[in-house]
């Protein structure tokens, strides 16, 4: 029988036919595409050696070869121009973001050199309380309702280097950072008169402290932190939804506790100076309390 051809004879012979014509012209086809202005050469060398309409075509070939080459060489270079624009766009991005950052951070700082030099001023006009132990504070500055609330409102590091680096009471600091995180961690009661954490929100608020996964010891010490401290502000309640269901602790705050927590209401006002050593040995705190009506 009579064989037909196949795709992969038809593949063979258009290579042969490749061949044929590089060898004419002398071009080696495992090499990178010769210089047009080359095969115009070869092409006027062979013009007495091939028939007109060969040697036409071979122009055509060789003008259309020049054509792509120059075209390749057009969006080689858009490419890369627009890989640079995309690289510096980027770039200009990544700044301004830092740029930002470093803005937001300026301004907060200078938003408490502010209210620590008002305070200042008014912390020296201010008369001395009657109640021992305790503070007169300036005209408009709302007294602490607990230990929680206290700590809480003073500048930060502070509260860091005396709890942390002078006392080595770690979990203190860590359950007066996470009690100003409510806002990330807490759940919002319905209503809106408050909040509360459960246990794994309080693990979750020490894990993005800590930057690490807390041992289940320090979420404990860190729970029974927040009661000692936060006095009548946090009340330590459990809930069941149903009778199947195991019973959640929780430690709730009201709505005007938990705002009271974020507002800086002692930056500036060094209520920490002198009273370093009875907060972190148990004793009392510079904690100004309102009178019950």
């Amino acid at each position: 029988m009579p064989r037909h051809p196949t795709a992969d004879d038809d593949g063979t012979e258009r290579t042969a036919t490749d061949q044929a014509l590089a060898d004419a012209l002398g071009i080696d086809l495992g090499q990178e595409s010769p210089d047009t202005d080359e095969l115009q050469s070869l092409i006027a060398q062979l013009d007495d050696e091939v028939s007109p309409p060969v040697s036409s075509v071979l122009e055509l070939l060789v003008a259309t070869i020049d054509d792509l080459q120059e075209r390749v060489n057009e969006l080689e270079k858009d490419l890369e121009q627009t890989h640079d624009v995309a690289t510096t766009a980027v770039g200009d991005a990544a700044t301004n973001e830092q740029r930002l950052e470093d803005l937001e951070a300026q301004q907060e700082a200078t938003h408490d050199v502010a209210k620590s030099a008002i305070a200042k001023a008014q912390q020296l006009d201010a008369e001395t309380d009657h109640q021992e132990d305790a503070e007169q504070l300036p005209d408009g500055t709302e007294p602490s309702s607990s230990p929680l609330d206290f700590f809480a409102n003073c500048r930060q590091s502070k509260v860091k280097t005396m709890f942390v680096e002078r006392a080595n009471r770690q979990n203190t600091y860590r359950a007066i950072s996470v009690a100003k995180r409510w806002p990330e961690f807490a759940t919002k009661r319905t209503d809106g008169s408050g909040v509360f954490m459960t246990k794994a929100d309080v693990q979750t608020a020490l894990t993005a402290e800590l930057g690490k996964e807390p041992h289940r010891q320090t979420i404990k010490r860190v729970w029974e932190k927040l009661v000692e401290i936060g006095g009548d502000d946090i009340v330590e309640k459990t809930r069941q939804v149903g009778r199947e269901q195991t019973k959640t602790e929780l430690l709730a705050m009201d709505m005007d506790t938990a705002e009271g927590l974020l507002e800086k209401r002692y930056i500036g006002l060094d209520l920490l100076e002198s009273s370093d050593h009875k907060a972190t040995t148990g004793g009392v705190t510079p904690v100004v309390v309102e009178s019950a009506p």
